[in-house]
């Protein structure tokens, strides 16, 4: 159940029973010679909206911008401060706990922003307790990375292999190509498989990564493999959702 579908009627009827909300975010950045810019955002995206429809949770609209400065020499990427995704993820969480909801469960699609979500509900949770004589319901979030459920991570391991990488992954790609598959194209690379590493600052990943791939060989991606990836993703988040929003 999409928010930005529901009328604001919808959702004070949905708040009366439940007050738990699904939170996609990802990342506009490059993914690669053959990956979309939008891949974080569009993953996060697609995947938290079939966990939303299988555990009957309202989904927010995503957050589609994250902390990805380091891919900045790579043309179309965005990137946010992490002060200023803080604050986005701040207000996204403020606004609606103004409402009346309380678990806050984001499926997160880019790496880059696990340390700043994190970062922000720390700030979340400092405010609400700083507050005097404060009488509002507690504020409980997570951040989840889809790829990191046992169901993805054991089809990765079994379709890619080392291959798989840490960035412009197949799985990923695969995802994107179900999902939009008039995307989908095929480039050769060289090395197939590209090299692993540490990187710094925007200039240090291009010099280190010049096509935008680490460890990883997208071509073995397929949207045959996108769609049983989507569906292992959607089932483990749909189930760890309805697992930690019960608590």
């Amino acid at each position: 159940m999409q928010l930005q579908l529901k009328t604001w009627q919808f959702v004070e009827d949905y708040l009366k029973t439940r007050t738990g909300i699904i939170v996609p975010i990802g990342s506009t950045e490059q993914h690669g010679p053959t990956g979309l810019i939008g891949t974080d955002a569009l993953t996060a995206e697609m995947i938290a909206r079939g966990a939303g429809e299988k555990a009957g949770a309202l989904v927010a609209p995503t957050i589609p911008v994250g902390m990805a400065q380091h891919h900045l020499g790579f043309a179309g990427s965005i990137t946010l401060k992490p002060t200023t995704l803080i604050a986005v993820v701040r207000d996204t969480v403020v606004s609606l706990a103004r409402h009346g909801f309380t678990r806050f469960y984001f499926v997160n699609g880019h790496g880059g922003n696990v340390a700043t979500v994190t970062a922000a509900f720390s700030e979340i949770y400092a405010e609400r307790s700083m507050e005097k004589f404060s009488n509002q319901p507690s504020i409980k979030c997570a951040l989840r990375n889809w790829w990191e459920s046992n169901g993805v991570k054991g089809l990765s391991r079994e379709l890619y292999g080392s291959a798989e990488g840490s960035h412009a992954t197949p799985s990923e790609v695969a995802v994107t190509w179900y999902g939009y598959p008039q995307t989908m194209q095929q480039k050769t690379m060289e090395p197939r498989i590209a090299p692993h590493g540490s990187f710094a600052d925007a200039e240090d990943y291009r010099r280190a990564f010049p096509d935008g791939r680490i460890g990883s060989d997208p071509n073995l991606a397929t949207p045959e493999h996108g769609k049983r990836i989507y569906e292992a993703a959607v089932e483990d988040v749909a189930r760890d959702y309805a697992a930690w929003v019960a608590r």
